[in-house]
Parts: structure tokens; sequence; C-alpha cells
């Protein structure tokens, strides 16, 4: 079973104002750290993004949407597209603590699915969930094409295990690894945590 590390750095950051994927977090960039929690599962990333000058620093393929201005399900789709591996490990770029073993536990789980996705803090986290290729890229393609935009909207065609939160805290209790930042106070709040030891 081979897998693909897909980072999704299209958003238009919006509400942080900069690129977050360039944002320095502990000496390094946002998106670096979270390329290195995936290399601990392998070394074929792809960085999906529309502005790959930003991104020549990390050395890995950058994949543009094949349909710019279409949302997160065309990010998804286009790397899904160039994956190699049986399963694409999906990350959102703007996750400071994604942690290499919260990733293997999703991965682990994936036999007999096509989707692991978190079912914490009230919502489900498409950014950060496991894709199986073969089945997925038909079933997004399908719902793109009926004008789809949202990650989870080709749920229903294939097979999805929600990891429930009660089970996510047994590996990790905290769920650090979920937390992303959206906003400059999300940042400043993710940084107050650096020192502080997980699970504290």
């Amino acid at each position: 079973m081979t897998i693909t590390g897909l980072i999704l750095a299209g958003g238009a950051s919006s509400r942080m104002g900069r690129n977050k994927a360039l944002l320095e977090f502990d000496g390094q960039k946002l998106v670096a750290r979270v390329a290195t929690a995936l290399q601990a599962l392998t070394d074929d990333i792809l960085i999906v993004a529309n502005d790959p000058e930003s991104y020549r620093f990390l050395h890995r393929p950058i994949i543009p949407d094949i349909q710019p201005g279409r949302g997160p399900l065309m990010g998804l789709y286009s790397g899904l597209k160039s994956a190699r591996g049986d399963l694409a490990l999906l990350t959102a770029v703007d996750m400071p603590f994604l942690s290499p073993e919260f990733l293997r536990y999703l991965v682990l789980l994936a036999p007999g699915y096509d989707v692991v996705i978190p079912n914490a803090h009230g919502r489900l986290h498409p950014l950060c969930a496991v894709y199986r290729r073969a089945a997925c890229l038909p079933a997004v393609e399908e719902a793109i094409a009926c004008g789809q935009r949202r990650l989870i909207a080709f749920h229903p065609q294939v097979r999805v295990r929600q990891v429930d939160e009660e089970t996510l805290r047994r590996v990790e209790p905290d769920l650090r690894s979920l937390m992303n930042v959206n906003t400059p106070e999300e940042l400043e709040a993710a940084r107050g945590l650096l020192h502080r030891p997980p699970n504290a």
C-alpha cells in the first residue's frame, strides 16, 4: 500500500491577510512543517497550489488546480489525478502541530474504506484525511461535474470511515494535530502552545 502526501495550499488566506503557508512558525514556514510531518510516512509529497513560485524552496512537485477557482474539491481532484500512491493523505497547509503518529493512525484504519476522516470538535476534518485514489477519483470527478465544491460532497458514493473524537483522543489526547490557523489571533494562540507540553 503506497501513500502520496497532498498538501492543499490553494486557499485565499483572506482571514489571515497573507499567505498562511509561508508564515514562520517556530523558525519554519508552516507549509514546511506540514511537509516534514508527511515525510515520516512517504517521500512522495505533492503541493497543490496555483502560485508555484511560492513553493519552489520545498523542492517538491507543485500541482496546479486543473480548473482554478473551483474550491477545495478541485484541489483534491487535481492532487488525486497526479498522485502515484494507492492512498492519498490530504492535509491543509496551516496545521502547525500535525504529527506523523496521528497521520499514521488514520492510514492504519484505511483497509476496507475509501475515505478515513476525523470527526472531532463537532465536525468532519476533510483536510486531514485519507483518500483511496481508485475509488475517490471517479466519485470526485462526478461531484465536480454536478457543480459541487465541498470536500465531502462525494462521500455518499464511497465507503467512508468517520473516526470519532473519543477514538482519536486515545492516540492524541489533546487533538493538537487537528488545530489550524486561519486568523492572526489563531496563529498567536498556536505560538503560545509551542512550549507547552502536549496534553498539558
